[in-house]
């Protein structure tokens, strides 16, 4: 299995320009596809990544201001045209139920499948999702409506077979699957062999926390601790710090302290406002608390280490 893998689709603020588009992002986990936020013209930026639409059975919405949700209702009328038939989860404030649903209703746009709303009202965090393999919990965040970011963690998985050795032991491929699964297993000469000398340690478990609109809230650090990568606002330069107090937005050195709190191996910068044309002063000012910094553009896809 490879690691997870993040596509940014959108990564400006307010307005959308030709070349500024509203937030959106697809996260690759555990065989899963999620849409996290769906910005206006999300639908486009995932036909230019060639992405599986059918795959998408996950929509995080983090707050109800329009560049994070007014693509939605576009998608879910494409997936109708597509004639959809799996079910759809969206995970969203409260509200996002009525807002949709009008939208369809006065359209006449009924959909085949089933969409499930899972509306979200609560303060602290809480797992709004969770298989086997990985779960996602909300993280509250601070802005001027009520907005969560998002925190996916990967479970610890199998041990992974190691071949030469398994065949050195002479364990027939019948018993691999159990090996994996931490059960002693019997050769072909009838000698039972430990599952660790034949198997190697699971992968580190992998973790990716989305930060989408907030002030700077320094106590959500605890949560995302040694975070793999970090996605988190820089709508201003510090320059701008004084907006910050009015519009509920950080800047990205704010995002580069929380960055070096946590601990976070990497970091994403986004939702930059479109008043700067020179984005690399975003990576220098959130480089002088934090070393590992990228910014956030369409099309960019983060392998997540």
């Amino acid at each position: 299995m490879h690691n997870p893998r993040l596509t940014i689709l959108g990564c400006f603020s307010a307005s959308p320009k030709a070349n500024a588009h509203p937030t959106a992002q697809l996260l690759e986990m555990k065989g899963h596809l999620f849409l996290i936020d769906c910005g206006e013209g999300t639908q486009i930026r995932m036909r230019q990544q060639k992405a599986k639409f059918s795959r998408i059975n996950h929509i995080f919405i983090s707050h109800l201001h329009g560049d994070h949700f007014f693509g939605l209702i576009g998608l879910i009328s494409t997936f109708g045209l597509m004639n959809r038939q799996q079910d759809l989860h969206v995970y969203g404030p409260n509200g996002i139920k009525e807002i949709i649903q009008l939208q369809l209703k006065l359209s006449k746009s009924y959909t085949q499948y089933q969409i499930h709303f899972h509306e979200l009202e609560s303060l602290a965090p809480q797992i709004i999702f969770e298989d086997e393999k990985l779960s996602v919990e909300t993280i509250p965040l601070h802005h001027r409506v009520y907005t969560n970011g998002f925190l996916f963690k990967e479970k610890i998985g199998e041990r992974k077979l190691d071949f030469e050795a398994a065949k050195n032991h002479k364990v027939s491929h019948t018993y691999f699957s159990l090996a994996k699964r931490k059960k002693d297993v019997v050769n072909l000469d009838g000698k039972t062999i430990a599952y660790q000398q034949i198997t190697l340690p699971p992968d580190e478990p992998k973790t990716y926390a989305f930060c989408s609109d907030t002030s700077f809230k320094p106590d959500i650090v605890h949560q995302i601790k040694n975070v793999n990568l970090l996605y988190h606002e820089s709508t201003f330069l510090e320059e701008h710090e004084d907006l910050c107090f009015k519009t509920k937005h950080a800047t990205a050195k704010q995002a580069g302290i929380i960055a070096q709190k946590a601990k976070a191996k990497h970091l994403v910068l986004g939702h930059f406002s479109v008043r700067y044309r020179n984005l690399e002063k975003f990576k220098l000012e959130a480089e002088e608390v934090f070393s590992n910094v990228t910014l956030a553009k369409s099309g960019l896809t983060i392998s997540i280490n």
